[in-house]
């Protein structure tokens, strides 16, 4: 087990929504999308598409943080 004491932590940024192609099924976060069409269709087959549905979360809010020091991933769920 590590010694470290975790003390400097980074908070880990929240994926956000995710989004899921109807065409190629290419699962993109809402953040990195930024409202264009789907990179994966656009590369195979240079089609611009447009249409996409919201993913639910899957599992309960999880906030994440990694230790600046060693490096470990802490994950704190609220009960």
């Amino acid at each position: 087990m590590s010694e470290c004491t975790h003390k400097t932590l980074t908070l880990l940024k929240e994926r956000g929504d995710r989004l899921r192609c109807r065409k190629c099924h290419l699962v993109i976060s809402a953040e990195e999308l930024g409202g264009g069409c789907c990179p994966e269709c656009y590369a195979v087959s240079g089609e611009r598409c447009f249409d996409f549905e919201k993913l639910a979360a899957s599992e309960p809010e999880v906030t994440k943080y990694r230790c600046d020091r060693c490096g470990a991933l802490i994950e704190w769920k609220p009960e």
